[in-house]
């Protein structure tokens, strides 16, 4: 251990990142610009092109700097794991989906492993982040990585730290998040904190145990879904007694202590908060136990673009519009505001929702020109005209971009249901309905 602490501290450590992703990609960008020698692993071979062609394809990247990284020759990518060889520390930052049953699909993670075991060495770091249940670095990749005849916590050291990335967040980025570790003993867990103490300008704080670390992701995403939840079961209920919600957060906000604001929308989105709830009520039925508060803040949330096409066909029905045959025109298809991620985003639902009552649905979004569901991909419009708003019979804001001029939304359009409150600046609010 003490090789690889000194290593590590004078830099001359190499490293790697599996997955070159939302997670990882900045990972290893920001491991190469702390001056260590970092390759970037990942079966996609197009992904494994960009980054050695110095193009990038993250968000929340800076273009520059990954291009000075590869020019200077501090970060590479491959698709060749046999140089894992040549990697002291390697952080596992895979896709952790759901599988068509709504439970865990840890294939990559597990792959990952099983690719790492044929090329280790003594001495070698290990750390999944990707966001998976509590028990997953113990159960699964101990045991997996000990098939390569060494023992962790002696000859390898493992650990678990969440990755903690917010797409589009102008504040914290991967370099200032603080940082939580959990190794499977003490020393995996001071080698691990090491490595992020030398590439992070953020706190470590160590954890007893992987488990507990996983655990505390797990909360951190548990507890936006179930505040979400709440409040746009909540929103359901205003609605129906003609009360705004939107006006009761804001009083809410007034209390300084005691409240956290948090805001209805057509349904969750992103690579965490719609997944992880499930991970944890998968894990929980091994022990007898059911997540009932959980549970029932993910039927509130899954309901919810199902809510938003009622709430539309219903809006087109006071105009005397049937939603069959209407065009409707929806603007964002990202998950969150001011990022070109679609990823688990609920408005492909919404939009399926409403063609499925026979509407004909055109999108907008000015940071996604397209989109991939199921196979098929369905162009977005070009440019938000004024002959766009005027042809549609109800306009759907279900992502609240600040680059749109929402004032022009508003005097160019018949309807308009905002299922984000984003026009709430807007005076004129004669056509504008909210959720």
């Amino acid at each position: 251990m003490n090789n690889l602490k000194k290593i590590l501290l004078n830099k001359t450590a190499t490293l790697g990142v599996i997955g070159l992703g939302y997670v990882g990609l900045p990972l290893a960008v920001e491991k190469a610009k702390a001056g260590y020698k970092t390759i970037g692993f990942d079966i996609q071979e197009a992904k494994v092109k960009m980054v050695n062609s110095g193009k990038n394809y993250i968000g929340d990247v800076v273009n520059e700097d990954l291009e000075k990284l590869v020019e200077s020759g501090l970060l590479s990518a491959t698709t060749d794991f046999s140089k894992v060889a040549s990697a002291d520390c390697v952080c596992i930052a895979v896709p952790t989906p759901l599988d068509k049953h709504q439970q865990p699909d840890i294939s990559y993670v597990r792959a990952s492993a099983e690719s790492i075991v044929p090329y280790m060495h003594k001495d070698m770091l290990i750390v999944l982040e990707s966001t998976t249940y509590p028990g997953t670095t113990e159960e699964l990749l101990k045991p997996i990585l000990e098939k390569s005849g060494f023992k962790c916590g002696e000859d390898f050291y493992l650990a678990f730290s969440p990755e903690r990335v917010d797409p589009g967040n102008l504040i914290y980025k991967t370099k200032n998040t603080p940082k939580v570790v959990g190794g499977i003993t003490s020393n995996c867990t001071e080698v691990a904190a090491i490595m992020y103490e030398n590439i992070l300008e953020a706190p470590i704080y160590k954890v007893s145990s992987p488990a507990v670390a996983e655990m505390e992701k797990i909360l951190e995403n548990t507890y936006r879904n179930v505040n979400i939840g709440l409040v746009n079961e909540l929103a359901i209920l205003c609605n129906k007694m003609r009360i705004n919600i939107w006006e009761v957060i804001e009083a809410a906000k007034s209390k300084p202590y005691g409240f956290q604001a948090f805001y209805p929308g057509p349904g969750l989105g992103g690579h965490c908060i719609p997944l992880d709830p499930y991970y944890l009520s998968w894990k929980a039925r091994e022990y007898g136990f059911h997540t009932s508060m959980i549970e029932s803040s993910m039927m509130v949330n899954d309901r919810m673009p199902e809510y938003c096409a009622e709430r539309a066909s219903k809006i087109l029905n006071r105009y005397k519009k049937a939603m069959n045959g209407s065009k409707i025109l929806v603007l964002g298809v990202a998950y969150k505001q001011d990022v070109d991620d679609y990823r688990e985003s609920p408005v492909i639902r919404v939009i399926e929702e409403l063609e499925k009552e026979g509407a004909d649905v055109a999108f907008f979004d000015p940071w996604i020109s397209e989109y991939r569901d199921h196979g098929n991909v369905k162009k977005g419009e070009t440019n938000l005209t004024v002959e766009l708003l005027k042809s549609a019979d109800l306009v759907m804001i279900t992502t609240a971009h600040s680059n749109v001029d929402y004032e022009f939304v508003q005097n160019n359009s018949k309807i308009v249901f905002d299922t984000k409150n984003v026009m709430k600046k807007v005076k004129n609010r004669e056509n504008i309905e909210l959720l």
